[in-house]
Order: structure tokens, then C-alpha cells, then sequence
């Protein structure tokens, strides 16, 4: 059985910062797809969720970002497989960041069939548009930063070809994900500059704990992200009660200190909040960061329609 806390000592081999190009969020268990597309499939169920974070309120130009997934579990050709898809809308300053990836994952059986390993990739575009008053474009003594071949026009977008790839592990109390996004490490084309996306590296990993209440299990869980030049870990606990009533805290190493709380309805319908509070000297000029997600799962049941059969002896 794999358990998470295995897993810990790779946190040295990281230093911890927070300028990732891609967006974080806190209910990260909810968005394993946007990092992951070996994730599709494997609830064995049709599921979506939308995800909306505001971070760092009431600071100019903070993150704003939504991302929506869907993924089910498919057998074309009797394979065992998940398809998904993600779209990332993303705003940060005069960015604006749009992200479409369709994902497919082979799924397999190992451990004597007690847990499954999704080999996925997913392939899309990705928009960067800049909108922005550069305050470098007027003269500053001899030098005209418009001439700077590098620095991007006022107004610019391109688009790239996007690719990822992943691997994720699940059985009954434990899922592990290795993955990476931006492979070929795109470059924006623009007038100007040719910005470029850097590739990024993340595990998950998380394990059910059963209480010697059953009504109550514990689930530990760590997120490592990085770039090569900044990292980012959250490690959370969410105690959860009678499998529909979840409240937890993450700690995000020399970031934040989050908050989690949700619920799962009888109809199957998930809603979560969390909110981040900043341990950083930028928790002067914002009032936290929030972040709703909405969720739901469901199958389809193909009922078989019996056959009716006249017997000659009965005409």
C-alpha cells in the first residue's frame, strides 16, 4: 500500500516561491485534470466541476482565474480508457490567459486489479493577450523604452499548440499523480517579443485514513509544483464526515494558510470554499484570497429492453 507520507522527504529537493506561470488552487484534490490528464476517467463516472478563484482581494491587477472540467471513463474498442477536457480562463495584470486541452487516458489494472494507473495526454491551445499601458514607454533621458525590442506592444496576442502528460494512480483509500504540462515549452510569437511558457513538474498524493468512528475519516494529502526555478507545496488534512461533510486547513510552505470547508448533497451535487491567508508581507495590502468550486458526478445506465419471443407452440 502506498502512503503518502513517503513521499514527504521530495520536498527538499525543492526551494519554495510562488511565481509559477500556471494558476494554483487550493481545493487542488478538485482539479487534478488541469494538471493531470492521466486523471480522466478515473472516477468511472461522468463528473464536471467549475472552479473560480480571486486571489489576494482588493490588490490591483491580483489573479482572477476559472477553470472548467469535465472527464468520464469510455471503452472504445473494449479498451479501458477516460477522455476530459479542461478550459482555463486566466487574468493576471494586463494578461489575459485562455486554455483549452482535450485529454485521453489508457487506463490499466495492476495490483491484482486493486488499483487502476491512468496513462493519459491532452493536447490543446493556449492564448496569451496583453492589454497594458506601459508606464516604461515614455522617454527616460536618452533611452525610448518603445525601441525595446523587449518589451511587448500595448496590445498583443498570440497562441500556441499546448501539451501535457501524466500518470495517475488510484485504489480504495490512496491516489498518487506524476505529471507535467507544457512539454515543448511553446513561444509566443508576438510583434515584439517572444515570450515563452516554461515546462512544470507536479505530484499529488493522498490517502484515506478510517477513524475507529466511521462516520469520520481523515484524509491527508500533498501538492508539489515547480518549474525549475520556483516551487510551490501545499500540504492539507481534511477531516471528512459521513462521506458528504468535509472541513480541513493546508499549509502552503512559506505562503498561506487556507481554510476548507464543503458538502455533498444527496443528488450527488459538491460545493466547496476555501480561503487563503497570506503568511507573506503581501497579506498587508489584500484581504485574503477565495475560492468556490461546484461539482457533480453522475452514470449513465443503459437499461436492456427484454426481448419478447413467440413460441409456435402458443400460436
Amino acid at each position: 500500500m502506498i502512503k503518502p507520507l513517503i513521499f514527504l522527504p521530495l520536498l527538499l529537493l525543492f526551494g519554495i516561491a510562488a511565481a509559477q506561470q500556471d494558476p494554483q488552487f487550493s481545493q487542488y484534490m478538485q482539479n487534478n485534470l488541469a494538471v493531470n490528464p492521466g486523471y480522466a476517467g478515473s472516477k468511472d463516472a461522468i463528473c464536471a466541476s467549475l472552479l473560480g478563484r480571486e486571489q489576494w482581494v482588493g490588490l490591483n491587477g491580483a489573479p482572477s482565474t476559472q477553470v472548467f472540467n469535465i472527464d468520464a471513463s469510455v471503452k472504445p474498442f473494449k479498451i479501458n480508457s477516460g477522455i476530459g477536457l479542461t478550459i482555463v480562463n486566466d487574468k493576471l495584470g494586463f494578461e489575459k490567459n485562455i486554455g483549452l486541452n482535450l485529454a485521453y487516458a489508457y487506463r490499466m489494472n495492476i495490483n491484482n486489479g486493486n488499483g487502476k494507473l491512468g496513462i493519459g495526454v491532452s493536447a490543446g491551445f493556449y492564448n496569451k493577450a496583453l492589454s497594458a499601458t506601459w508606464d516604461a514607454g515614455k522617454s527616460t533621458g536618452n533611452i525610448n523604452a518603445d525601441q525595446d525590442q523587449g518589451i511587448p506592444g500595448p496590445k498583443e496576442s498570440a497562441s500556441i499548440f499546448d501539451l501535457n502528460f501524466g500518470l495517475f494512480y488510484k485504489a480504495e483509500n490512496v491516489y498518487f499523480g506524476l505529471s507535467s504540462t507544457h512539454l515543448t515549452q511553446p513561444k509566443f510569437s508576438y510583434e515584439k517579443a517572444t515570450p515563452s511558457l516554461k515546462r512544470h513538474y507536479y505530484l499529488t498524493t493522498g490517502y484515506n485514513i478510517a477513524l475507529p468512528n466511521p462516520s469520520f475519516d481523515l484524509q491527508p494529502s500533498v501538492f508539489i509544483g515547480t518549474d525549475g526555478g520556483s516551487s510551490r507545496v501545499d500540504l492539507n488534512t481534511v477531516l471528512v464526515y459521513n462521506k458528504r461533510i468535509w472541513g480541513g486547513v493546508s499549509y502552503r510552505l512559506s505562503s498561506a494558510i487556507i481554510g476548507m470547508l464543503g458538502i455533498e448533497f444527496a443528488n450527488g451535487l459538491k460545493v466547496g470554499y476555501s480561503y487563503d491567508f497570506s503568511t507573506t508581507d503581501i497579506r498587508k495590502y489584500n484581504s485574503g484570497s477565495h475560492e468556490i468550486m461546484v461539482g457533480y458526478c453522475f452514470n449513465i445506465i443503459t437499461e436492456k429492453i427484454p426481448h419478447k419471443y413467440k413460441s409456435i407452440r402458443f400460436l
